[in-house]
């Protein structure tokens, strides 16, 4: 009768599970929420906030606290019939054809995904 001993793993089947383990830890740790720049004036019941280039959310100025100390926002879009985009960032929405809902516009309540290794405060 033949003697069934343990199985022994290659040193490399070993490096690379560790190495996949530890790249996960440290992706999951991110420190920046998802983010799109959406029209804020474009909002609709059942598609969400127009996404717009990053631009309309880059271009306006801002406070600290996310909120727009300029009164008109972003910048005039073709696409939207010559009205004022009103261009903010909007964090760990579900896009969907040009469109994110289930979002928010406060960074600081965006979804924390902590790893491995993260500490509570979510960092950023």
């Amino acid at each position: 009768m033949e003697q069934k001993g343990r199985r022994r793993l290659r040193s490399s089947t070993v490096i690379l599970g560790g190495m996949g383990a530890l790249a996960a830890a440290l992706t999951s740790c991110g420190s920046e929420p998802d983010k799109r720049c959406v029209d804020r004036n474009s909002y609709d019941v059942i598609k969400g906030y127009r996404v717009v280039d990053s631009s309309a959310c880059n271009s306006s100025s801002s406070s600290s606290s996310g909120k727009k100390s300029g009164a008109k926002g972003g910048k005039n879009s073709g696409k939207n019939g010559g009205k004022t985009v009103d261009g903010d960032w909007y964090y760990d929405a579900d896009v969907s054809s040009g469109w994110a809902d289930y979002g928010t516009f406060d960074k600081s309540k965006a979804a924390d995904r902590g790893g491995f290794g993260c500490s509570g405060s979510g960092g950023g």
